[in-house]
């Protein structure tokens, strides 16, 4: 009679992922939804998830095929953000957003798009320093970096070009 046991410490095996680049978990075709207090905060879908947070250093989620995520605000508005990648580190709450990044008011009909963009979800803040083209109802403004709130309604743009309509007041 031959008895054979073998046993895993949860740490030896997500040291083992860890050194070998694996992420710890994988999840295909997610639609994750956020509440809070019985109000739905965030929708977020995505065709494939990787999640590497055991990192001790910086632990992150990544979204390899894209992801798209509507975050609904206080007032009713919502926002939609696409794009081809995406990575969110976990300590920092900062995502970076690469390939054809769009970001959607619905409530003012604006349309960001650019290449790669940074969220600082902590404060609500996007930035990038790569060409943007910001489209609205009157106006189609281009530039090289920019910073805004989440909800795109206070916008600064490096580098400005475009038409921009101006109403005078008198």
């Amino acid at each position: 009679m031959l008895f054979i046991s073998c046993t895993n410490d949860i740490k030896e095996v997500r040291d083992f992922l860890a050194d070998k680049n694996l992420p710890i978990a994988v999840a295909k075709d997610i639609n994750l939804i956020h509440t809070d207090s019985g109000i739905v905060k965030t929708k977020l879908r995505a065709p494939l998830l990787n999640d590497y947070s055991n990192r001790n250093d910086h632990p992150y989620q990544e979204f390899p095929k894209g992801l798209e995520l509507t975050s609904f605000q206080k007032n009713g508005d919502s926002i939609l953000i696409s794009a081809d990648y995406g990575k969110s580190y976990i300590k920092t709450n900062i995502s970076e957003i690469i390939g054809h990044v769009e970001i959607v008011n619905f409530e003012s009909k604006t349309r960001l798009t650019t290449e790669q963009l940074y969220w600082d979800q902590n404060l609500h803040y996007f930035f990038t320093e790569k060409k943007v083209r910001i489209i609205s109802e009157k106006d189609t403004t281009f530039g090289i970096g920019f910073e805004a709130n989440e909800d795109l309604s206070k916008a600064t743009i490096k580098n400005t070009s475009g038409t921009l309509y101006v109403s005078e007041n008198k």
